[in-house]
This record gives structure tokens, C-alpha cells and sequence, in this order.
């Protein structure tokens, strides 16, 4: 499976733009080079604010359609960070709630997968703008079974733990500061070893109106912890290729999640 992970520098608060741009990334980067999976970071077209009445879109929203319309055009699959809004109608009027998702579009640009994060930033108050998600999700890519986890849900090793035997890997978006980038890059190696299996981690890059800095650090690990593809600070993207029947063979030889 070859697969690119766009360290996206996300401009603050405006979908509008961060679609244009990446339309622009696609067309330059991911057309002719034959990937099977792209990933972009968490939220996006629009950065970790607080605000999602600013930014966050319904489920048929025009940031999912242009995710649909890319992944058909490109024959890929892509697993993106968006904030979405459900509106219910109730007795006294309309409640609005807003979710920070990885959404997963297939090859025919059907939304194949959804998660909404279950571990909100309470350090930014992300837990009084967003609500929580309560399950984890398997999804399918290209007939091989992944997780798929948002940022804050790294520092929680029973969420990975408790799906390792069902999948091939974790994909993991984030928005993660460079202040605690070495947390980042330490946890990720921890979460592919201990449940020996890939980890495909996407981070931003640049900064935001947070006045936060993000040092990308977006990056492959195999089963073994082994870094098989990186992005440095820049906004780049890095490129990795990985046979996933390395979790078996590894498993086999070393059969620590027996013992669970």
C-alpha cells in the first residue's frame, strides 16, 4: 500500500481557502504518484479553534464533497479531519452540536468510515465546543481493517489497545504543538510497538491565531517502530510504501498480544 500523508499548514478559520489550496496540493503532488491512501491532519480547512459555529459544516457539507469528488478523481482513498454540526429540531427551538471527525472517503468517492474524537482537549477547552465521541472506529481500505484516531486520543493507550488484534494499523490525525513534540513523536513509536502494528500519523504544520507553532513530525511506523517515511517543519508531504502482511509475520514471531 502506498500512501502520502499531507502535512497541511492550515489557514486559520477559512475552509474556503484551505479547499482551494488543497485542490492546488493534489494536482501537484498526488496526481501520477500512484498512492492508495492520503491523509490530511485534523480539522483541516480551518485549524484546532474553538469556534466551530465559524467553520464547522453538516455531513453533506462542501468540504465532504470535495473530498468525495478528489478521492474519485484520483482513485485514491483519503482520510481527512472535519468539523461537522448535527442541528436537531426539539420542542423549545433547535440544538446544534459540533464534532471533530476523521472522515475516511473510498476510491468511489463514498464515505466509507466516520469517527468522532472521544478524547477532548480539556487543556483548550475543546471539550466545551465539541462533544465527545463514545465509539471507536474499524474501517476498511482496500479490503484491509484500520483505526482511525484524532490527536488528543494518542496520550490514551487503552483506546489503540483495545482494537490492535482487530486491525493492520492506526491512522492518527492531529493538530500537535511543537511544544510537546517530542510527546508526539515518542507516543506514536510507543502505540506501533506495544500493539505491533503500523502507525500512519499526520500532523500540521506553520502556526495559528492560538499563537501555537506545530513542527509537522508527520510520519510511517512499522510494527517494529521502525520510521518509514517523515515530514520534517515544513509543509510537505511524505511518502511511504508498506507491505501489510509484515503485522502477521511480526506477530507470529513475537506473540505478546497472546498474553493480553
Amino acid at each position: 500500500m502506498k500512501i502520502l500523508g499531507i502535512q497541511f499548514n492550515s489557514i486559520w478559520q477559512d475552509s474556503e481557502a484551505n479547499l482551494a489550496k488543497l485542490k492546488a496540493l493534489f494536482l501537484e503532488r498526488v496526481k501520477g504518484s500512484g498512492a492508495d491512501l492520503v491523509v490530511l491532519p485534523e480539522t483541516f480547512h480551518a485549524g484546532f479553534s474553538m469556534q466551530p459555529i465559524k467553520f464547522a459544516e453538516s455531513v453533506e457539507g462542501e468540504i465532504s464533497q470535495a473530498l468525495a469528488s478528489l478521492a474519485l478523481e484520483y482513485n485514491v482513498n483519503i482520510v481527512a479531519g472535519v468539523a461537522q454540526k448535527q442541528v436537531r429540531q426539539e420542542c423549545h427551538g433547535q440544538s446544534v452540536k459540533f464534532f471533530n471527525r476523521a472522515l475516511l472517503f473510498d476510491r468511489n468517492g463514498i464515505l466509507a468510515g466516520e469517527y468522532s474524537k472521544q478524547k477532548l482537549f480539556s487543556y483548550a477547552g475543546e471539550d466545551k465546543a465539541f462533544q465527545a465521541g463514545h465509539n471507536s472506529s474499524i474501517v476498511e481500505i482496500d479490503g484491509e481493517s484500520f483505526a482511525l484516531l484524532i490527536c488528543y486520543d494518542l496520550r490514551f493507550p487503552e483506546l489503540f489497545r483495545k482494537l490492535a488484534k482487530k486491525v493492520k494499523g492506526f491512522i492518527v490525525i492531529a493538530n500537535w504543538p511543537d511544544s510537546r513534540q517530542q510527546h508526539w513523536e515518542s507516543l506514536l513509536k510507543a502505540r506501533a510497538i506495544e500493539n505491533q502494528c503500523f502507525i500512519i500519523a499526520v500532523n500540521r504544520t506553520g502556526s495559528d491565531d492560538n499563537g501555537l507553532s506545530y513542527s509537522g513530525g508527520s510520519c510511517l511506523i512499522s510494527p517494529m517502530g521502525e520510521v518509514l517515511g517523515y515530514a520534517n517543519s515544513q509543509e510537505d508531504i511524505f511518502k511511504a510504501e508498506i507491505d501489510l502482511n509484515e503485522v502477521k509475520r511480526v506477530r507470529a514471531k513475537f506473540p505478546f498480544l497472546e498474553d493480553l
